[in-house]
């Protein structure tokens, strides 16, 4: 596929204008968007990929089209299954409603900042060592394990690394959140706020995911300009869905199981390609393997959709009938049991950040 360097301009110039309009025209404020702004705002970015979707394949025809989508559709639910996680650190530092959307939106930047240099690195070890492939499809089943193991646990996901308790530690941090600011003064001494921590939380998360996505998604194309495009478009919207979706994130409980699904599927065929132009000396004395099968885009595409829609459909029918328990459990008890069990509350969970000591 060769994309012109003007290609390239107009359309990273296109995105930074939608980047920039998001921060400084929708963003402007620190607010909680009401459902209608949520879901418009997810309308119009989901068309945007599906209009630039059309127009690769007008030009560069329906193979990286296909490419695109079904990179940009992994690249997405890999993004909802990380709002999970978002989600969580969000209760966990206790962030009010109001200013997740601004949170959110230093994540989502970082995230792409981290993504773009990723996908420069991976592009240039490609182009010079085919081996990678092995590499990329070897971590991809290693997630894919992992994810599997850990089933509906998505509370375990977010366990807080090194920078963040160094953060915590080291840095004399408020106990409370001054708008979104991420600096004070107090008592004539700079200190931090607990927003600081959250993004670098937020950062250092974005950093953990790109590992994951980035050799995802050249397992489905090798094309850098679509790599870059999906995961751009993927990262769109998400502030919004976040708020959209709220705590409906937590009844895709299978939605780690069909991503393991996924990226397992990705990983077999990263592998399958590096057989297929294999150089290594000691296999196959360095020629290829031609046996090796190469996985077309369109079953890829295909086996993406139905993979992610029975996981979907799943999910909520099982959340359903859970929900449908509970509350027969809670209609089936008598008064006293249930004045005597008292109401229950749910209490967030929040990290209290303390001053240096």
């Amino acid at each position: 596929m060769h994309v012109a360097d003007y290609v390239w301009y107009i359309t990273v110039g296109l995105l930074l204008a939608l980047l920039a309009f998001d921060v400084f025209v929708i963003g402007r404020r620190p607010h909680e968007p009401s459902t209608r702004e949520s879901a418009t705002a997810i309308a119009f970015y989901v068309g945007l990929a599906v209009i630039f979707g059309l127009g690769v394949w007008w030009f560069s025809g329906g193979q990286y089209a296909g490419e695109f989508f079904a990179g940009w559709l992994t690249e997405y639910s890999l993004s909802v299954d990380n709002l999970f996680i978002f989600l969580i650190i969000m209760s966990r530092f206790g962030v009010p409603r109001q200013y997740q959307q601004t949170a959110l939106l230093i994540g989502i930047i970082l995230a792409l900042v981290f993504r773009g240099i990723f996908i420069a690195v991976g592009a240039a070890a490609i182009n010079q060592f085919s081996w990678v492939f092995y590499l990329f499809g070897a971590f991809l089943v290693y997630t894919a394990i992992h994810l599997a193991k850990q089933g509906e646990n998505d509370d375990e996901d977010f366990k807080e690394n090194a920078v963040i308790r160094f953060a915590k530690r080291r840095l004399n941090a408020t106990h409370e959140y001054n708008g979104v600011k991420l600096t004070v003064v107090q008592n004539g001494k700079r200190m931090v706020t607990p927003m600081l921590i959250v993004i670098i939380a937020l950062g250092t998360t974005d950093l953990l995911f790109a590992l994951d996505s980035i050799p995802a998604i050249y397992g489905l194309t090798q094309e850098p300009f679509l790599v870059f495009t999906a995961n751009v478009f993927a990262l769109m919207g998400l502030r919004q869905l976040y708020f959209l979706l709220g705590d409906l994130l937590r009844r895709l409980i299978y939605l780690s199981l069909g991503l393991s699904v996924v990226l397992a599927f990705i990983g077999v065929k990263l592998v399958l390609h590096a057989m297929h132009v294999n150089e290594l000396p000691f296999i196959n004395g360095g020629h290829h393997i031609e046996w090796a099968p190469e996985i077309p885009i369109w079953f890829s595409l295909g086996f993406i959709i139905i993979t992610l829609g029975i996981t979907t459909v799943a999910s909520l029918v099982k959340s359903r009938k859970l929900q449908a328990e509970t509350s027969a459990a809670v209609g089936s008890a008598t008064p006293d049991e249930r004045s005597e069990d008292g109401p229950v509350q749910d209490e967030p969970v929040q990290d209290q950040v303390q001053h240096k000591s």
